[in-house]
């Protein structure tokens, strides 16, 4: 397995053993964000709650899109809230396939939380190995870590669109939002000229795993994108890009994340758009 992918086992093990381990629980959807009542309902045992909104991301202005990046600080003062000390393992889950889990373990590796890991499978592969769930708040001894942002790889929205027209920028929404069919939530619809539509969604099986690395460096070659390709990912505001960065880190790649996204992209009236099936 990855080493940026942890079984409920291997965790549940953790755990018994007294590990320095930290449990967050990023659960978030776009129709639902505050996940916190499912949390309340039923968690990991001695997992933290993590808002995406307030947490994971900054609040700008719309042309910076709808989850800027978090300043450091402010991230380093809710990981202390969380319990993090440096050196600890910190695993991250959600109960949909991980798409908001690879958020929280993007924006942590990035800062220099040296082992984050996702929960493979999300909540349900941990109550599927019959393991228990806590159900109210957990409140950790407060943390000392300390981040430092710039750790992975990102491009600003002019880096997107060089790399839309000579190298590789994958959009990985739904087809009928890249295609510009719908548009529920940003001011125009379609997608970055040159951009490439690999829906994140296809990089985990029906249970919600992430699929092999062979597998996904199949995927992705499908696309066009190899050892040789310059690529970036982008999605709605960054959320779900993140969840194929990550599947690109597994099939031995080197992405780069485009933290904008659509929601910043379509927020320029002056920055092109596509709206039809192939990349334009």
């Amino acid at each position: 397995m990855s080493d940026i992918l942890i079984t409920p086992d291997a965790l549940a093990a953790l755990i018994a053993a007294g590990a320095p381990v930290r449990v967050l629980d990023v659960r978030w959807r776009l129709d639902r964000p505050d996940g916190r009542p499912e949390y309340l309902a039923g968690h990991i045992p001695g997992a933290v709650y993590v808002s995406l909104d307030d947490d994971l991301a900054a609040h700008g202005e719309p042309t910076d899109g709808r989850h800027p990046l978090p300043d450091v600080s402010a991230l380093q003062a809710a990981a202390r809230r969380w319990g993090i000390n440096d050196g600890d393992t910190v695993v991250v889950y959600d109960d949909l396939k991980s798409l908001s889990a690879a958020r929280a373990w993007w924006v942590l590796t990035d800062a220099g939380v040296e082992d984050v890991r996702i929960l493979d499978g999300s909540l349900r592969a941990w109550t599927d190995a019959g393991l228990p769930l806590d159900e109210g708040d957990a409140v950790p001894k407060p943390g000392s870590v300390s981040l430092v942002a710039g750790q992975l790889a990102q491009v600003s929205i002019d880096e997107a669109a060089e790399l839309a027209a000579s190298g590789a920028l994958l959009d990985v929404r739904a087809p009928e939002r890249y295609r510009g069919d719908v548009e529920p939530i940003d001011p125009r619809a379609g997608h970055i000229p040159g951009s490439i539509n690999v829906p994140t969604t296809g990089n985990v099986d029906a249970d919600g795993r992430f699929l092999g690395p062979e597998a996904l460096r199949a995927r992705f070659a499908e696309a066009g994108v190899d050892d040789a390709s310059p690529v970036a990912v982008s999605c709605g505001s960054g959320v779900t890009a993140s969840h194929a960065f990550v599947a690109l880190r597994i099939a031995g790649l080197a992405p780069t994340l485009y933290p904008g996204s659509w929601s910043q992209w379509s927020n320029h009236p002056e920055r092109p758009v596509v709206t039809r099936p192939n990349p334009g």
